[in-house]
């Protein structure tokens, strides 16, 4: 079958050739097969999907790649260098949703066009190859397609830029919206900046992908950091390609760039112009981050507080899922960005949690205001998709759409008196583009389709000739019969027909006594020009019916033709207000924002917390903002609220530490979570779950929480459990908030204890910070008489007939039990179990074992058994011991103690 005339070849599967790589193409490869291996070589590191007709191919170690990922039949197609061709496909109209589950897997995507129309390539030869070239690169970070995008997820691409001297910079860029920031780092808080973006995928040079000192932080990341040829990030070249791509003289103009900057932003503008090829994106500016305007979270602290997923993956059950009241795709986005990056300067805090206040207040207005923003469009990616030429009618019409409902949104708040943040939004919508808005609102249909090359997306009377065009493609009887009508009243013959065959095509026919009506002078014949005469009538047409037939055959073409030229007039048109877009609609997200968490302090009882400057950490009536919701949805039950103050005394300096001690169950690890959440929570700008909360601004937060190991690198539990703290105790300052839980009781009693001793200690007189920590070594309760700013908490219990109940409530004061054999109880632990091990715990505590391991198994006769099995015979020790008692070594000559020696071993049966 001809493959380049779109009829899919399928051949009959058989095994892949063993070494099947792709070399160099032999003089006996086909013509296809040489474009294909040229084209693969070019593109080594991605899938290479090869169009043919109506579906993309893969060949060699492609295909057996996306067999296996795909799930797809691997088949064959001719023979290279011997042996079969390995050949899978997937048909074209299917291709995002093959795309995605690659890019899902991290793989890279080539995808090849034909570039040229097959009959071009005919009039070649019979065997020339139709043109193709790879006309774009898939990456997990330069998705594009709205399929494969989550709406509420942003899809960052990252680039880390690194100089001589050890300076570090990353720089972020969403591609689906244009979104581009940059930020100076440091490699001790590398990982926690790349985990605070979370991106898709980050690319670094060779040089520095391969550097040893870097090793341990690519391998955690694993496959979504990526090498690149090192000329992407030349920081000495890197000002005019960032020139070139943004058509100014310099990028000064921007911000005042470092160089580890500079390279890291023209690294993945590089990245960007090899992927997206002829296609330019409109992408904004870079903004510049200051370092340390956000909170600092490490990695480990982020997973353990499962701010925007738990631990095991999912959104439901995080943070972010229990507070996202957002109606729109950008405004999601915008709020999980905020959650991940919380804000340490008090001003612009305070300025976020003023336009939550206002719409607070004003119900009505948000309440409006949510239902115009609700199911709004995503006019960044849809702009993004026009500009790359991936765009369709659907697309202008989201942009129609949102540009509509920012012009109903100015017009509500027009009267208002909104805070600052919320006015700059407003500022920003009414630069919208009103012209163009109404360009688009009488140029595109009510009802648009998915696909351009589709036509029907432009509104009648937008364009004469496309009405005429559509006109003669649905209504050609009704114009034929028309230009009949004229002509029977112009020649006054009645019998006058006009008629189509598939020999002449429309015609004129009369019978053959009007002939003189048509033909009778040289005028008429000039007019009427004879096509056919028959027995009873003759036929004419005129250069009217000719072209007016021409027009009825092209008509279809012709009305896509002129719809395609609309589309790309109004694409150009968006393109050119991009800017202006794109802040219009970041400006959406925000008001979606501020009403989202204005409607979550409404509905969930949260106030407005103070956040300031100074060291204060003080927290009334805290609530856990996942588990309340959590019990009110499953239990009904509500959440019993605690206090918390880690301010500093009056006469202090620094931050107080709480040492919490109490029972398992008794909620001491959902009350450290709540206090760092609420902390995280005000930072960002939310409204809190507290009765009242004052907090001076965290600059770190650390959190070690929770159980776990990292078996493949070779650390157990209480190894990672070391290694998080040691980062907590080397980086912590007197802004920072520590939250630790639990340490050291991964190892020995002792070993556990004195770790946990020092820890505390030195928290106290090194750090300095604000801190909860919380352990079951009650013998450190102890250490409040010696640490000032040291104050001992604990959960309360009540005991209730052997029954022991946890009010969840937190006082002051030590827990000197930690009732794990209630828990235990509870757990399911066999009766049998239970009991022995209150008798075991009896024993241990009233002193009778004098905490000796061997008298212990003696005494308690569940074990006894076994070391009673073990033991030697009673008599044999007896013998032993008289024998040893009988000898006299003072008197004994050496070889009088040497046969001594024997007779011993011979009586301990040796």
């Amino acid at each position: 079958m001809n493959l380049e005339g779109g009829v899919r070849h399928t051949p009959t599967p058989i095994p892949s050739p063993q070494g099947g790589g792709v070399l160099a193409a032999l003089p006996a490869a086909t013509p296809m097969m040489e474009q294909y291996i040229e084209i693969k070589a070019a593109n080594p590191d991605s899938l290479l999907f090869y169009r043919m007709g109506d579906f993309y191919e893969l060949f060699f170690d492609d295909a057996e790649v996306a067999s296996r990922a795909l799930g797809i039949v691997l088949t064959k197609r001719g023979k290279h260098q011997g042996s079969d061709i390995p050949m899978c496909g997937v048909p074209i109209h299917a291709a995002d949703d093959y795309l995605q589950k690659l890019i899902g897997l991290g793989h890279r995507v080539a995808v090849c066009e034909q570039i040229e129309d097959p009959a071009e390539a005919k009039k070649r030869g019979s065997k020339s190859v139709v043109r193709r070239d790879v006309v774009r690169l898939v990456t997990p970070g330069t998705i594009t397609e709205d399929r494969l995008l989550s709406p509420a997820e942003s899809n960052f691409l990252m680039a880390l830029g690194r100089v001589k001297g050890g300076g570090f910079a990353l720089a972020w860029l969403e591609l689906s919206t244009g979104l581009f920031r940059v930020t100076e780092t440091t490699a001790d808080r590398l990982v926690a900046d790349v985990f605070r973006i979370d991106p898709r995928e980050l690319i670094v040079a060779e040089p520095v992908f391969f550097d040893p000192e870097l090793k341990p932080v690519f391998d955690l990341l694993g496959r979504v950091a990526s090498p690149q040829p090192p000329s992407l990030f030349d920081s000495a070249s890197a000002a005019d390609r960032i020139a070139r791509f943004y058509r100014v003289a310099t990028p000064d103009g921007f911000a005042s760039f470092g160089r580890a900057e500079l390279s890291a932003i023209s690294g993945i503008i590089a990245f960007v112009e090899k992927t997206q090829k002829a296609e330019r994106p409109p992408l904004g500016v870079p903004e510049r981050e200051a370092a340390g305007s956000t909170l600092f979270i490490d990695a480990a602290t982020r997973a353990n507080l499962e701010l925007v997923r738990t631990l095991s993956g999912s959104r439901d059950g995080s943070l972010l899922y229990a507070i996202d009241r957002t109606v729109t795709g950008a405004g999601a986005r915008l709020l999980a960005e905020r959650l991940t990056s919380p804000l340490t300067a008090p001003a612009a805090v305070n300025a976020r949690l003023d336009s939550v206040s206002w719409l607070v207040e004003e119900t009505d207005l948000r309440e409006g205001l949510r239902a115009l923003l609700k199911g709004l469009a995503d006019m960044p990616r849809a702009l993004t998709r026009l500009a790359l030429n991936r765009g369709g009618p659907r697309d202008l019409g989201a942009l129609a759409a949102g540009l509509d409902a920012a012009a109903q949104v100015r017009h509500l708040l027009a009267a208002a008196s909104p805070p600052a943040e919320i006015a700059s939004a407003l500022t920003a919508i009414a630069d919208l583009p009103v012209s163009f808005a109404e360009r688009l609102a009488r140029a595109l249909a009510d009802e648009t389709p998915l696909l351009k090359r589709d036509g029907g997306f432009v509104r009648p009377g937008w364009n004469a000739e496309l009405d005429e065009m559509r006109a003669l493609r649905d209504e050609s009887r009704k114009v034929i019969a028309g230009m009949e009508r004229d002509l029977i009243e112009e020649t006054g013959v009645r019998s006058l027909k006009i008629r189509h065959n598939n020999v002449l095509g429309y015609y004129i026919e009369v019978t053959a006594n009007h002939q003189a009506a048509l033909s009778g002078t040289d005028a008429l014949r000039a007019r009427f020009i004879h096509r056919q005469t028959m027995a009873s009538a003759m036929r004419f047409t005129t250069t009217g019916l000719a072209d007016l037939e021409t027009r009825i055959v092209n008509a279809a073409d012709r009305a896509l033709a002129i719809e395609l030229g609309v589309f790309d007039e109004l694409v150009a048109e968006a393109v050119g207000h991009a800017e202006t877009i794109r802040a219009g609609a970041a400006a959406l997200a925000v008001l979606d924002v501020s009403a989202a968490l204005a409607a979550l302090a409404a509905d969930e009882r949260w106030t407005r917390p103070i956040v300031d400057d100074s060291l204060t950490l003080e927290i009334e009536g805290g609530r856990h903002p996942v588990v309340e919701q959590s019990l009110r949805r499953i239990s009904g039950q509500p959440f019993v609220a605690n206090d918390c103050d880690l301010s500093p005394a009056e006469t202090g300096k620094f931050g107080a530490i709480w040492l919490l001690t109490g029972p398992n169950m008794g909620g001491k690890s959902t009350f450290l979570r709540q206090n760092a959440l609420i902390a995280i929570l005000a930072q960002a700008g939310c409204f809190v779950p507290a009765a009242r909360a004052h907090i001076g601004a965290v600059d770190r937060l650390f959190s070690r929480v929770g159980a776990s190991d990292d078996l493949a690198r070779g650390r157990s539990t209480f190894m990672v459990e070391m290694v998080e703290t040691a980062a907590i105790l080397n980086q912590a300052g007197e802004r920072s908030l520590v939250i630790l839980d639990e340490i050291g009781r991964g190892t020995a009693t002792f070993d556990g204890l004195s770790i946990a001793w020092a820890a505390v200690e030195y928290l106290h007189e090194k750090n300095r910070c604000r801190a909860l920590f919380a352990t079951h070594f009650h013998e450190m309760t102890a250490l409040a008489e010696k640490l000032p700013r040291l104050h001992n908490a604990t959960m309360r219990v009540k005991e209730w007939e052997g029954e022991v109940i946890f009010l969840h409530e937190v006082g002051k004061g030590a827990a000197d039990r930690s009732y794990g054999i209630q828990v235990a109880r509870l757990a399911g632990l066999p009766a049998a179990v239970v009991e022995r091990a209150r008798e075991v715990l009896h024993r241990l505590e009233s002193g009778e074992t004098s905490g000796k391991a061997d008298r212990l198994v003696d005494d308690l006769p569940l074990f006894s058994v076994a070391a009673r099995r073990e033991a030697p015979k009673p008599d044999k020790p007896d013998l032993l011991r008289e024998a040893v008692a009988a000898l006299n070594p003072d008197e004994m000559t050496p070889r009088e103690a040497l046969e001594a020696l024997y007779r011993l071993k011979g009586k301990a049966g040796g």
